[in-house]
Parts: structure tokens; C-alpha cells; sequence
């Protein structure tokens, strides 16, 4: 009994041992619904609205993310843009929605690659007065405050400087605000004589805000805002992410919550589409993070 009991142990040890590993296994690793472990991946968002909007407007989209491609992804909170840009060419965004100049620069130094974008929205910058404002050119800014939500956004800030100088040749006082919510906050305040936008987050404004404002000028249009990914992401993954976002623009559930971003119309796109960007000018003004 006893020298039977000795010569099997071996074996009973070696399937007592595996089926320990795979208890552990199960317990410990979690299984995505793709087969893989579980990952998180860090989503940036240029921080056009506050913190509590964007939270509201993007949670439901990641967590749809989620559920289709079985990886967590987690939304980076970043309280003003150059901030956002700060974290974004450094490379720590796996995914990152930003505006077109940043991605030409976001490209260049860490190879971020976009993978959608609104295709028939274009974004454009736009200047806005009190609607009750006795201006009525942009030449009649020269000297006076304008409110732009930080120094390197595109539409907001650098295409309207660019053309406050080249086209009507003022010189104005600018003043950062952080979100383009406070840029046209400022302006139906008062404390700046007009302030710098785009037409999708004025659009997105509170009613009374909207009504409280007037469209003073619109400068030339570029690709709207591309949602973009790291190369050190799993090619594998970029590509869900892409069908997932493609596919929730064709389901009316999906596209209201893509128009809260805004996206109206959503698309597959590349560099390609971006590389015109380089030809608008708008270097002088652009300012290196700190």
C-alpha cells in the first residue's frame, strides 16, 4: 500500500501541480473578449470644453470601445491645451483626439497616425463680438483684447492671428483662457473686445451664449480633428478602434454620440489629408510647449 501510494505520487503531483497553474491562470489574468489579457490604453482629449463635459461626452464612447474590441481604455483629464499638447508629444496618449496643426506636429515627433476624423465638417476658425458690439471689421480690433483659449490652437487662436496680421494688419492684445467655453464666456462679459473660436464649439454653446454673440469673421477651412493613435499600439487594436468608431456612425445611437465630440459625419482618414496644413502659415505664431 505504502510503496504503491509512493510510485504514483510523481504523477499525482505533476496533475495536482497543473491544475493549481490553471486556477492561478484563471484568477489572476483577465481575458479580454478577443482571447488576449486585458490592457489599458490611455485616451487624451483636447481639453476645448471643461473637464466635466468632456468626461460626459467621451465616457460613453470609450466604454463602447470597450465592449467591442475587450481592451480598457481610460480618459486622461488634462486642464488646459498646452498641457494636453505637453503630454501628447511626449507620447503618452495611446489614443488622442487634437486638432490637425498639433497632429502634423504630434506626427513629427512621436509618429501619431490619425484614423478618423468628421469627412464633410472642416474646421474653421471664427472671430465673435457681443452681438450689441459696435465693431464690425476686424480692423477694428487694433489695440484691443481678444480672448483665445490657448496660444496653439488651430482655428481658435493661430489662423485668426495669422490673419488679424497678414490680412488686416492690426496688432491686438491677446489673452489665454484655457477652453473656448471661456473664450466666449469672456467676450458676453465683456472683459474682452471679441474672442477667438471654432464654429463646432460655438455651436455647442448654451443657447443664451450663442444669442448673446455675433459672428465678426471666419477664416479659411482645414481637415477637422482627427482621432489619432500611437504607433506603439497594437496594429491589431488601431484598427477596431477605427471599425468601432466607423460603425457607431451608422447606428442613430452611435451618432448622437458622436455629435456631442462633434462629429457629424465620421470617416476613415490619414495624413495624407493633413499635409496641406503645412502651407497656412501659422508657424510664427505657434509657441513651444513649456
Amino acid at each position: 500500500m505504502d510503496r504503491n501510494w509512493t510510485m504514483k505520487s510523481p504523477l499525482q503531483l505533476i496533475a495536482l501541480s497543473l491544475v493549481v497553474i490553471l486556477l492561478c491562470l484563471s484568477s489572476t489574468a483577465t481575458v479580454t473578449a478577443k482571447g488576449g489579457e486585458e490592457q489599458t490604453f490611455y485616451v487624451g482629449v483636447v481639453p476645448q470644453y471643461d473637464a466635466r463635459k468632456i468626461h460626459r461626452i467621451w465616457m460613453p464612447i470609450l466604454q463602447a470601445l470597450e465592449k467591442s474590441t475587450g481592451a480598457h481604455f481610460k480618459l486622461v483629464g488634462t486642464p488646459t491645451i498646452t498641457d494636453f499638447e505637453n503630454r501628447l508629444n511626449a507620447g503618452l496618449f495611446d489614443f488622442a483626439y487634437m486638432n490637425p496643426y498639433d497632429l502634423l506636429l504630434a506626427n513629427k515627433r512621436q509618429g501619431y497616425t490619425p484614423l478618423v476624423s468628421d469627412i464633410t465638417e472642416r474646421l474653421h476658425g471664427v472671430l465673435v463680438v457681443k452681438k450689441d458690439s459696435p465693431i464690425m471689421t476686424p480692423a477694428e480690433l487694433d489695440g484691443k483684447t481678444v480672448a483665445f483659449p490657448a496660444p496653439n490652437a488651430l482655428g481658435a487662436s493661430l489662423m485668426i492671428r495669422a490673419d488679424l496680421q497678414d490680412i488686416f494688419n492690426i496688432k491686438i492684445r491677446p489673452r489665454y483662457v484655457k477652453t473656448h467655453s471661456s473664450v466666449y464666456l469672456n467676450v458676453v462679459l465683456g472683459v474682452s473686445s471679441a474672442g477667438g473660436g471654432v464654429q463646432q464649439t460655438l455651436d455647442q454653446q448654451p443657447q443664451n451664449i450663442r444669442d448673446a454673440l455675433r459672428v465678426l469673421y471666419q477664416t479659411r477651412d482645414v481637415p477637422s480633428h482627427p482621432f489619432s493613435v500611437h504607433p506603439g499600439v497594437p496594429p491589431a487594436l488601431a484598427r477596431q478602434v477605427r471599425e468601432t468608431l466607423l460603425a457607431l456612425g451608422k447606428t442613430e445611437h452611435g451618432l448622437s454620440l458622436l455629435m456631442n465630440i462633434p462629429i457629424k459625419n465620421i470617416g476613415a482618414t490619414s495624413m495624407e489629408e493633413y499635409r496641406s496644413l503645412q502651407e497656412i502659415g501659422v508657424e510664427q505664431f505657434h509657441e513651444e510647449e513649456q
